[in-house]
């Protein structure tokens, strides 16, 4: 299937590991000219040794939530490749996590740093690419949270449904010009991130990996009917999707892979 991205330029940010690599493979694969970003630069090495592409591939680390670092990154990428085509924003952490009288504020703001106003900041310095050709695409990896709070994660869930917002808001903005954006929503996907979450409460509770995620799939994600983690493989596909003509009467919208994690229709 043709998705029309061939020869597109698109930058990915978070894309050392889970979500953010595998979208890189798929478009790589469909002739896209791929630019990955992520701060933490070893594991960005290793990626690009892992895609091991003959296709065009470029990375330069650095930190959505730093200016200084987002205008080099726009500087490599306009002497590189030029201007992109492709937003798919995919950096986050999980940030501080305990009930809300448990949070000070240094954690609500560094989250928020992280999840929300990072991703602000990347739109900002990217967007007059985006705007430039009449085409372009941005997609933002939201949550469950955004649209399910979780009171361990409240910080979390509000930057999340932040995005949702700040989504829904550009995609009114900018649809005219050509540029459409939407949001993918997933739920305890299988990445590094879930990983050391679901490591934690395996010491937490003394148990086994695997009965950590057994037990949190029954106590705390009693909709995901499937009755598991999902898989990168599951998500990417759909953002590669989003980014392409196929999805050209796609704006505004917010696909959930949640496995019915999400309660409600």
């Amino acid at each position: 299937m043709d998705l029309g991205i061939k020869n597109k330029v698109a930058l990915i940010t978070g894309a050392a590991a889970g979500i953010g690599k595998e979208t890189a493979r798929l478009f790589l694969e469909e002739g896209v000219t791929v630019v990955l970003t992520d701060i933490n630069e070893e594991k960005l090495n290793e990626t690009i040794e892992w895609l091991d592409s003959e296709a065009t591939l470029y990375s330069y680390p650095a930190d959505i939530t730093n200016t200084d670092d987002l205008k080099a990154l726009h500087d490599y990428i306009k002497e590189e490749v030029g201007e992109i085509d492709i937003l798919v924003q995919n950096a986050g952490t999980v940030g501080v996590q305990g009930l809300f009288h448990e949070i000070d504020d240094a954690g609500w703001v560094q989250t928020i740093e992280d999840d929300l106003l990072g991703p602000v900041r990347v739109v900002r310095e990217f967007l007059p690419d985006l705007r430039s050709k009449g085409w372009g695409r941005i997609v933002f990896i939201s949550s469950e949270n955004g649209l399910q709070p979780y009171k361990d994660e409240l910080p979390y869930d509000c930057s999340k449904a932040g995005i949702l917002a700040f989504s829904k808001g550009l995609s009114r903005t900018y649809a005219t010009e050509g540029l459409l954006v939407n949001t993918v929503s997933p739920a305890f996907i299988e990445t590094p991130m879930t990983d050391k979450m679901m490591e934690k409460r395996s010491e937490k509770l003394g148990v086994s990996f695997e009965e950590a995620i057994e037990s949190f799939l029954d106590e705390e994600r009693p909709h995901i009917e499937l009755k598991r983690r999902g898989k990168v493989e599951e998500v990417a596909p759909v953002i590669l999707f989003l980014c392409s003509d196929k999805a050209s009467f796609v704006n505004g919208s917010n696909y959930r892979v949640d496995g019915g994690s999400v309660a409600t229709i």
